[in-house]
This record gives structure tokens, C-alpha cells and sequence, in this order.
């Protein structure tokens, strides 16, 4: 693998791509930021690779959060090579794999490499040996179509199953040092951790084969994943949804910040237009003094509504642990949870602080938000919310509905809504579906849109938006 050119007309195009795929993935970095950054290749030079893309994070990022995408991205606007690994040029591809129970020992091999590799910790090893299982087990196509093959590590993964070699290397280690069980579960945990940086260096690898094919930027448009406020709702995985509850409260601090900003400007009220003349007419008709209209200062109440079937569990769970860190914010805080019934869950959510991973299942066990069936039934819910907790809507409530309106076809019992909206100062509905599906399948969006204003709540970033811009002050 030779080194990437480095002529000053490349490496402008490399850092100004490097900028646009940041900034695609919503980072914002503006000229200045920018200007440091080319700053900071003229003083650190190349020599370092390392130490150019701490300085270029220092330039370039605002928060920690960033990190880990713009680690991905600068990887393949500044790769450490370019072509085959001289380790892997000698490395026959494997384009089918032995059928059950026959051996294979071109994977064995590495497999028994990988392992020592991982005892020794050695990540110079570890990056080579990446090389090694892409040219290997990761290539797909043939080359024949273009534009059809490439390199994967899902596949070359797959193959090679390196989390299944835990037990080989703790049994090296201990027979190595002599380490007693008792740490056992310490080894364990730096192994795991291992296992998972050398799958990122074979998905690294493989992205920075497929990028000198079809261009760093497609690339890093596609095959990067995003920074945890930009997780859409609906796919987010499980270690996906950990990290977004460790975003919980600084977005919390942030929103709490702005709804504070904005009670601030809103404390002197209204122009009162009657007043402002009429105060006008000791300076012949000009109205130097404005006149307001006096405002009562009170914080909003704030009721929830939250679907927490499978579906959208992720998405509610996440809103819910928001609005109780941000709960000083408003006078009161209630919060109701459904699948088909609806009951209220404030005192479970207080309680899920300490274990926010297992708050939906705690109220899916704990609340009666199921009846003979587990699907959805928003006309059911809004109805039993109707009859039995309108008390808890005021003329100084928000009210968010949090949910896809996925139905199942039955009746949507707009009536409630209507019940429910009649009695708030506001009512917003916030579903973590695109607007192009909400007219598709059993999907009765567009009805509840009719009756209240609904809009697209698809991640976190999209939700301290419209919290910050919707809720009243």
C-alpha cells in the first residue's frame, strides 16, 4: 500500500471534501474554522498521522459526540495508503465459502493469528491483519459489471468471527501471566473491547477500498454512521439508543438554556398598540415610548402522551427521560404511556433515573398499558385518556402526543382528540415517521393531522427543535 499524494493542490481538495462531508453530516463548520484547520496542516505537516488528525478534531469539532464520525471521515480523506496492504498482496481472495463442516484453513490461519494478535494487543498487527481479511473474505463481485463489486466487512466479518475467539485468547493470557480468576471478568471486558477495535479496523478498510473506487465523499455520505443526535428514531439499534440516552440531559441543558432565553425576551409581553398612542400624543404622534401589554410570568404545565409499543418504544423513551430532565422548566410534568389503554407512568419515570436502559420495559410490566391484545390503538388510548384523565389538561397545558398513528386499522376515535385539544392551551403531535408515509397502510396520521399539528420528529436534533421552538414560555 503506497502513501496518498500530499502536493498542496491535493491536500486543499482533501481538507475542503473532509469539510463538506462534516458539514453533510450536520456539523457545522464555517470558513474560519476551516482557514485553522489548513492552519493546522502547515504547521503539523504529514509526518504524523496521528497527530494531524488530533490537531484537524481540535480545528474542526465542537463537541465529543463528533468524534466518532469525523474519525470515520477523516480515514478516508486521509487514508494511510492507497491500494492493497502489502501485507494482503500476497492474500488469495476466498470467493466461496466451504460448505458446513469442512475445514478451512486459510481462515483457521488467520484466525489463529487474530487471536495472538488480540493476547498481545498489538494494533500495528491488528491494522495489518484487517488488510488481510478484506483481500481475503471481503471482496464481492466480479468485476465483469461495473460498478458491482467492491469490498465488505460485514461479509469478511462474518467469515472470520472474531468475537467467537474470546475464550482462546483469555485461555493464552492466563496461561501467559498466570492471571487468577478473580480478574477473569476484567480480561474479559478488555478483550471484548479489542474484538470491537478490530472490527472497526476492518470496516475502516473496507470503506477505504470502496471510497478510492466510487469517491471519498459518496462514501462518507453513506457508509459513515452519523453522530448520535442525527439516529433516526425508527432504526436505531440497542447500542444506538444507549448512546443517545447518554445525550439526554446535555441536549436537556441546552433546550433548558434556550426555553429560559426566550421566558426572558417573552417577560415584558406584547406591543399594546391602544396604549402606545395614545402614550404618543405628548410627542406630537411619534411613539417614542412604547407601551406593553403586562404579562403574567407562569411556567407552562406539560402532559405527555407517549405510545410505547415496539415500534416507537425508543423513540418515547427517549422524549420521556428529555422532558424529566428539562421538568424544571415547567410548573408540572404528567406523563401517560400507551399501547391500547392508557395510565400514567410520572412516578415510574421519576423512578427510571437510575436505570433509564429498562424504562420501557419497566412500564410495559409495571402499567396497565395493555388489554387483551398488544397492538396499537391510538382511538382506544385517546378515548380512556379522554374519559378518565381530562383533569390533567388545563387551559395552561401543552399537550405533546408522541407516536406513529400507526392504527392497525382501527377506528381512530377523532372525537377524543378533539376533547383533548378543546381543553389545552396546545397541542402538538410529534411522530418519528417521514410525512411520506403517513398516507400509507394503516397509518391514520393525516386524520389526527386534521384535528392537531402534527409534525415529523425523526432524531434527537429534530426534537430539541421543535421543543425549543413549540413549547410555550
Amino acid at each position: 500500500m503506497s502513501a496518498p499524494s500530499a502536493t498542496p493542490q491535493d491536500t486543499a481538495a482533501r481538507l475542503t471534501g473532509l469539510v463538506r462531508a462534516l458539514r453533510g453530516h450536520g456539523l457545522r463548520i464555517g470558513p474560519a474554522e476551516t482557514v485553522d484547520a489548513a492552519a493546522v496542516l502547515d504547521v503539523l505537516g504529514f509526518a504524523d498521522r496521528e497527530q494531524m488528525r488530533a490537531g484537524l478534531a481540535a480545528a474542526l469539532l465542537r463537541s465529543d459526540g463528533q468524534r466518532a464520525v469525523f474519525d470515520a471521515t477523516f480515514d478516508l480523506f486521509f487514508p494511510l495508503g492507497v491500494g492493497t496492504p502489502e501485507a494482503a498482496r500476497h492474500v488469495e481472495p476466498q470467493d466461496d465459502a466451504p460448505r458446513f463442516g469442512r475445514p478451512d484453513p486459510a481462515r483457521d490461519e488467520l484466525r489463529e493469528r487474530i487471536a495472538a494478535a488480540l493476547a498481545a494487543g498489538d494494533r500495528a498487527a491488528l491494522a495489518a491483519l484487517a488488510g488481510e481479511a478484506i483481500e481475503a473474505f471481503g471482496r464481492y463481485g466480479s468485476g465483469a459489471t461495473p460498478g458491482s463489486d467492491g469490498w465488505s466487512a460485514h461479509q469478511a466479518l462474518g467469515r472470520l468471527s472474531p468475537e467467537t475467539l474470546l475464550a482462546r485468547v483469555l485461555a493464552a493470557l492466563r496461561e501467559q501471566n498466570g492471571t487468577p480468576d478473580v480478574s477473569d471478568l476484567v480480561l474479559a471486558d478488555e478483550i471484548r473491547r479489542r474484538i470491537r477495535d478490530f472490527r472497526a479496523l476492518v470496516a475502516g478498510e473496507a470503506r477505504r477500498r470502496v471510497a478510492e473506487l466510487r469517491g471519498a465523499e459518496r462514501i462518507a455520505e453513506r457508509a459513515v454512521a452519523p453522530t448520535a443526535d442525527r439516529i433516526d428514531f425508527l432504526a436505531a439499534g440497542r447500542d444506538q439508543l444507549a448512546e443517545l440516552r447518554r445525550t439526554v440531559h446535555p441536549l436537556a441543558r441546552k433546550l433548558a438554556t434556550r426555553l429560559a432565553a426566550r421566558r426572558r425576551r417573552a417577560a415584558r409581553g406584547q406591543i399594546d398598540l391602544r396604549r402606545t398612542l395614545r402614550r404618543s400624543l405628548s410627542t406630537g404622534g411619534v411613539p417614542l415610548r412604547p407601551a406593553y401589554r403586562l404579562r403574567r410570568p407562569a411556567r407552562p404545565e406539560l402532559v405527555l402522551l407517549c405510545d410505547v409499543s415496539g415500534s416507537v418504544a425508543g423513540f418515547a423513551d427517549f422524549t420521556m427521560l428529555l422532558v424529566q430532565a428539562m421538568s424544571e422548566q415547567f410548573s408540572k410534568v404528567r406523563v401517560f404511556a400507551f399501547v391500547n389503554r392508557t395510565a400514567e407512568v410520572t412516578d415510574l419515570l421519576a423512578r427510571g433515573r437510575t436505570d433509564p436502559a429498562r424504562l420501557a420495559a419497566r412500564i410495559l410490566t409495571d402499567a396497565e398499558v395493555m388489554g387483551h391484545h398488544g397492538n396499537s390503538d391510538y382511538g382506544s388510548a385517546l378515548g380512556g385518556f379522554a374519559e378518565r384523565h381530562l383533569d390533567a389538561v388545563g387551559p395552561r397545558t401543552c399537550v405533546l402526543v408522541l407516536g406513529d398513528a400507526r392504527n392497525n386499522h382501527r377506528d381512530p376515535n377523532l372525537d377524543a382528540l378533539r376533547r383533548i385539544a378543546g381543553r389545552a392551551r396546545r397541542v402538538f403531535w410529534l411522530n418519528p415517521e417521514q410525512p411520506a408515509l403517513w398516507p400509507t397502510g394503516d397509518s391514520a396520521a393525516l386524520a389526527y393531522a386534521g384535528v392537531v399539528e402534527m409534525h415529523s420528529c425523526r432524531n434527537a436534533r429534530r426534537l430539541g427543535e421543535l421543543i425549543a421552538r413549540l413549547l410555550p414560555v
